[in-house]
């Protein structure tokens, strides 16, 4: 299970730099400095699993490649762009990302700010674009969905409150509902990505929003442990800011063993909600198992 699941993990990631690269060519344009620092955040890596999400629920249900593979590259850059900026000093102030230098460090703050802009309104004309489905109607539900996932009812909100959280009179209920916005609602969409693209029934759109909720509780708890006991050089970022910064997380407020329990029932949760599609629905499975036990 983790050999296939793995492969096919490397696979998107491989489809998403091929995919990724048509939409950042070199220029010597005047804006050169800008798309160097987009092309710069968008092509250092990362697991894409956002990206593998909307390939894998557009497939349950026979959705063409043109179009799912278009989509995650949509959302792979709205997810960096939200990386550029929680890096920036006056967020988590952050030097290193996926192994290398973040893009306020590697160019410089203005850059970034603009780059993480720039790359915002990127995404959304990805997926206004007729080449990524005939049908506007289609086309417009996923800009409402992304939208509202990335907007101030989901990242964005989410950021908001972790930057202003009284760590010391924060509770389980309001640090869920800050991950579920901040980390989960990009997961969500990635999921419903798929639904919409295949015409998914409403008893299908519900099992797969239920996976994704259940699944993006767990891969920010598992966040939070890595942070914990993981070693910057494994995670490609720094560890341990949270306890330094005296943040509240799921480990601070539930304890490393906890923590582990509760991700481990989100992924068992996370699996139960799509067992309708059968094996059609394996990799989904196994990316639940993946979610919890990922060391990086």
């Amino acid at each position: 299970m983790e050999e296939k699941f793995a492969k096919a993990l490397r696979q998107t990631a491989e489809l998403m730099e091929k995919e990724l690269k048509v939409f950042f060519p070199e220029n010597s344009s005047p804006e050169h400095r800008l798309n160097e620092a987009m092309r710069y955040a968008v092509l250092s890596g990362g697991k894409r699993l956002r990206a593998f999400l909307v390939i894998q629920c557009a497939d349950l249900f026979d959705v063409s490649r043109d179009y799912s593979v278009r989509v995650a590259a949509a959302l792979e850059i709205m997810h960096t762009y939200s990386l550029i900026h929680d890096d920036l000093p006056c967020m988590d102030d952050d030097d290193l990302r996926r192994g290398v230098p973040t893009v306020h460090i590697k160019f410089d703050e203005t850059v970034a700010v603009l780059a993480g802009d720039a790359l915002q309104a990127l995404a959304f004309e990805i997926l206004a674009d007729p080449k990524t489905h005939p049908s506007a109607s289609i086309r417009a539900e996923l800009v409402l969905k992304l939208s509202q996932a990335a907007g101030p009812r989901g990242m964005v909100g989410g950021q908001t409150m972790d930057v202003y959280a009284d760590a010391e009179n924060i509770s389980l209920a309001t640090i869920t509902r800050l991950q579920q916005l901040k980390t989960g609602a990009l997961i969500t969409f990635a999921c419903e990505a798929g639904a919409i693209l295949g015409h998914a029934s409403p008893a299908q759109r519900t099992s797969i929003r239920a996976y994704s909720h259940d699944l993006g509780l767990a891969f920010q708890i598992t966040d939070d442990i890595l942070d914990a006991e993981g070693e910057s050089t494994e995670m490609g970022k720094a560890t341990q800011k949270d306890s330094e910064a005296g943040k509240a997380t799921f480990v601070s407020l539930m304890g490393v063993e906890k923590a582990k329990i509760h991700a481990s029932m989100l992924s068992t949760q996370a699996i139960n909600h799509i067992s309708s599609f059968k094996e059609s629905a394996a990799l989904l499975r196994d990316a639940a198992i993946f979610t919890v036990k990922r060391q990086k």
